[in-house]
């Protein structure tokens, strides 16, 4: 599927992965709608992304864990761009780590499930009443974690494990209930990346950070900007459903080739 002159709407979007999407989606020609917490830092971007006079870009300051901002925001994107022809569920929280789930703060978890889990279902179910379902075509591709099928590789990751696994079963039943249409659901499942979100897992702890990636190389967001990408440009007749991208030394998710570095020395 071309991109050129499509509609995306992107959660997530004011910094590490979210940013790498949108800038490849704007290079690709569509026009992109960009949702996140932070205005200023949305409005940064959009700055650094309108400098293609052929795609529009616009932003909304949602909490996408409160359905009346994202119904409203939704609503007033399709006024101002146009129908959604793209919707990427990318926000998403690791907090608490390494504290085990008894020793979590409620109110950590009650953040998680928000974001994770209403935040996924809140915007897709949004913009499948205002824009997709209407014209029965569309893609939904849904940043997930390759943590939702595995056993996460150190303590204080129940919550975010069970809210990815959670992710994958929505992904999983939307595409089956939404057979008749022309609309697509995907999911993209990255392994480590070298983000803030990954500092933010662990507390912003830097010797519990760079121990994980002791070793190896992790992704970066272009990575998985890049497979994002791919997903979308396929062909109306092709749906790349689950698409894992990791380190090629992240075995799986608990095992670490640590010796990647050391043989390219």
């Amino acid at each position: 599927m071309a991109l050129h002159g499509k509609v995306a709407l992107l959660t997530g979007a004011s910094m590490g992965i979210g940013e790498a999407i949108a800038s490849s989606l704007v290079q690709a020609g569509a026009n992109v709608i960009l949702f996140s917490r932070s205005e200023d830092k949305l409005r940064q971007l959009k700055d650094k992304l309108a400098v293609n006079g052929d795609t529009k870009v616009t932003y909304r300051a949602v909490d996408v864990g409160n359905y009346e901002e994202v119904d409203a925001a939704v609503k007033s994107s399709i006024q101002e761009v146009g129908h959604i022809d793209i919707l990427i569920n990318n926000a998403g929280l690791a907090i608490g780590a390494p504290k085990i789930f008894s020793d979590l703060n409620p109110s950590d978890i009650m953040t998680m499930n928000n974001t994770n889990i209403n935040g996924y279902m809140f915007m897709t179910h949004s913009v499948l009443n205002h824009s997709m379902m209407n014209r029965k075509a569309g893609t939904i591709l849904n940043i997930t974690s390759i943590t939702g099928l595995e056993v996460p590789p150190f303590p204080g990751e129940a919550v975010y494990h069970a809210n990815k696994a959670c992710q994958e079963a929505f992904t999983n039943a939307l595409r089956n209930e939404l057979s008749g249409t022309d609309i697509r659901v995907l999911v993209l499942r990255p392994g480590v990346v070298a983000t803030n979100f990954h500092s933010l897992r662990v507390g912003h702890d830097k010797k519990m950070y760079d121990e994980f990636i002791e070793g190896y190389e992790p992704l970066i967001a272009d990575d998985i900007a890049q497979g994002a990408i791919y997903m979308l440009q396929q062909p109306l007749n092709i749906s790349v459903k689950a698409l894992d991208i990791v380190p090629s030394a992240q075995r799986s998710i608990n095992v670490f080739d640590r010796t990647w570095n050391e043989r390219r020395e």
